[in-house]
């Protein structure tokens, strides 16, 4: 069958070429659709660290380019390498998986760059923070590796010690208006921090502030002294409580006995039998026949339920000179391909030649929440009563999230 390029075709190949040829409904472009280069991702990268608690606002999540922002709600999960970003009058409380606290004050950005809290000594928390200010209550990873968990900036690294603390990245905008120098700052309100800057190192008590100038790109060695981290005299003006500090004040007052008393329950919860909670190849062939059946069923809400919301996929098939094109998908594009190619899909068969499935995690120890899955299959049918016959190698990135399965990227090449 001679099959012409348009996004109407092509989403036909989505909706079960590979992965379920999506059958997109528009013209593909004269052009190839710009290459969307899958980066490995960081052993973190997806996993999640804390649960909304409060938000007050527009706080949202999205991929570090901005791509695929959501509006965060109570309740919501937020993931390492995600974006956090609150409004100009909007703020959050997350709820970390170690038993601490993150308040995300208004005009803040960070990004949690890993999270691993196991009760080993290799637990660690690191967190970028762009721009704003954060409320930190640290969590058990303070007791099981105090080393591991650190604050980083432009122009510093905060480290903690069993602590309530308040580091602020102070943008040369705010301070102009505000008539304090950019930089960063740190505020501690219980236990202790300790800002470094290269070798030098500075302890801040609690009460105190610790600060540290913005770099201005100088590297003469005369300069270099204005740029180390010193003790301010009193706690600048910009410190402000914020909405929810008052029921801060009071988990805060409790956060270390609360958080290692969830560390002993964890402790004592009997380990998942590692024989049935890991074995890859079986959880992508389940994964599989679920979304084969949903596909033979026609049943594009479950194929949708199946695909994460800020999943990335991409088609590439063959035109009718032999030339390889790709193309790059959203889950917007997804659903209402999907949804298309389900009404005219007909006779479809499938014939699944291999299927393996691999931990994504190679670490010591690593479990199964994500899954490298490649698949080749041969499948036929009638699409828009033009029949089609393809094969092709399916290949998807599995994560666990919130005890279920979803792709979160996929790929499928026509054979």
């Amino acid at each position: 069958m001679d099959w012409t390029l348009t996004r109407a075709s092509l989403g036909g190949i989505v909706g079960r070429l590979g992965f379920c040829l999506l059958l997109l409904g528009g013209a593909f472009p004269a052009h190839a659709a710009p290459s969307l280069e899958f980066k490995p991702l960081a052993t973190d990268s997806g996993k999640r660290f804390a649960t909304v608690w409060r938000v007050r606002g527009d706080v949202t999540a999205s991929t570090r380019d901005g791509a695929n922002s959501r509006k965060l709600s109570e309740g919501d999960a937020v993931f390492v390498g995600e974006r956090l970003r609150a409004a100009q009058q909007a703020e959050a409380v997350l709820k970390t998986e170690d038993a601490g606290a993150i308040a995300i004050r208004p005009s803040t950005e960070f990004v949690a760059e890993r999270f691993a809290a196991e009760d080993k000594p290799t637990d660690s928390f690191t967190m970028r923070l762009l721009t704003g200010s954060l409320r930190v209550i640290s969590g058990w990873i303070a007791r099981t590796n105090r080393s591991g968990h650190t604050i980083v900036t432009a122009s510093a690294t905060i480290g903690i010690r069993g602590t309530d603390h308040e580091p602020y990245v102070l943008s040369a905008e705010l301070a102009r208006a505000t008539n304090n120098p950019a930089g960063t700052y740190d505020k501690v309100n219980r236990g202790g921090t300790t800002m470094e800057v290269g070798e030098n190192k500075l302890d801040i008590d609690p009460g105190k502030v610790g600060f540290v100038r913005a770099s201005s790109g100088v590297r003469e060695r005369a300069l270099m002294t204005i740029l180390l981290p010193v003790l301010l005299d009193k706690v600048p003006s910009f410190y402000v409580p914020g909405e929810f500090d008052a029921e801060l004040d009071r988990y805060s007052a409790t956060a270390d006995q609360d958080s290692l008393q969830q560390l002993e329950l964890k402790r004592k919860a009997p380990a998942a039998p590692k024989a049935a909670a890991c074995v890859p190849t079986t959880i992508a062939k389940t994964w599989l026949k679920q979304l084969d059946g949903a596909i033979a069923r026609n049943d594009a809400p479950t194929i949708i339920a199946m695909f994460a919301d800020d999943a990335a996929v991409r088609a590439t098939v063959r035109d009718k000179d032999g030339k390889m094109t790709s193309i790059d998908l959203g889950r917007e594009e997804l659903v209402q391909s999907t949804l298309a190619a389900m009404k005219s899909l007909k006779g479809y068969k499938q014939r699944r030649v291999w299927t393996e499935g691999k931990s994504a995690d190679l670490s010591p120890g690593a479990g199964c929440d994500r899954i490298n899955l490649r698949s080749v299959v041969v499948e036929q049918g009638r699409l828009a009563d033009k029949p089609y016959r393809f094969e092709s190698l399916e290949e998807y990135l599995l994560e666990k999230r919130a005890g279920k399965w979803l792709a979160i990227k996929a790929e499928t090449t026509q054979q």
